[in-house]
This record gives C-alpha cells, structure tokens and sequence, in this order.
C-alpha cells in the first residue's frame, strides 16, 4: 500500500528478481501499469533529492479547481506523464547495470493505493 504521494526505492526488489532469474547478460524492462504513477531512476543516496522532486512536481502541477477530470486527480494525471511508465535496464554478468548513485523507483502521485509494478526479463 502505498502513501498519498511518494517515491519508493524497488532498486533491491529488482536486483533481487535479476540475481534469482540466473540471467547473466541481457535487459529487465520495469512497467507500471497506472495512469497515476511511474517508474524513474534517479539518486538513491540523499533522500533530499526525493523530497525536491516532490516538491518540485507539486510546484508545477498544484491540484486546481479547474481541472475538468471528474475523479479530481488530474495533477497526479499531470505528474506521471512527466516520467515514463517503464524503465529498461541492461544486465551484466548477472548484475544490474547503474551508476553509482542511481537507483530504480516506483513513483506513487495519487494514493494511498494497492499498486504493482511488472517486471520482465529478456535474455540476450
């Protein structure tokens, strides 16, 4: 379950998938199948950068009383189309590939909520 708005790291949830498919050289796509969250990589040491992301969102997409989408979260409509719904990753010699400060996320704008996220595995 999710929170109202948040960034949870999968980073070890993912690595743990590729580590248990014995997998050694190939791609994992990571999907989000929502029209209100995303899948981003970005920092994983400081957690200041999440909560300038968020605030940055929230400063360029405020929830506005004219906003016509009858469900009333266009703003979280708004913020999951600035992100993508999937990230592909490359795997090497069973690894994920990242950069030394990145980390994978699943981008939650319009909770709490029950999500998931799909993770597929391609050989190569």
């Amino acid at each position: 379950m999710t929170g109202r708005e948040g960034f949870y790291n999968i980073t070890k949830e993912i690595s743990a998938f590729v580590a248990e498919s014995g997998v050694r050289e190939g791609m994992v796509l990571v999907f989000c199948p929502h029209t209100t969250a995303a899948i981003i990589i970005n920092e994983n040491s400081d957690p200041d950068v999440m909560f300038d992301l968020s605030y940055a969102c929230s400063t360029f997409f405020p929830s506005l009383k004219e906003y016509r989408h009858m469900e009333g979260n266009s703003a979280a409509h708004l913020k999951s189309s600035l992100f993508s719904p999937s990230i592909q990753l490359i795997i090497h010699d069973g690894h994920l590939v990242l950069g030394s400060w990145q980390g994978l996320y699943f981008c939650e704008f319009d909770g709490p909520r029950k999500r998931r996220y799909c993770a597929k595995i391609m050989q190569g």
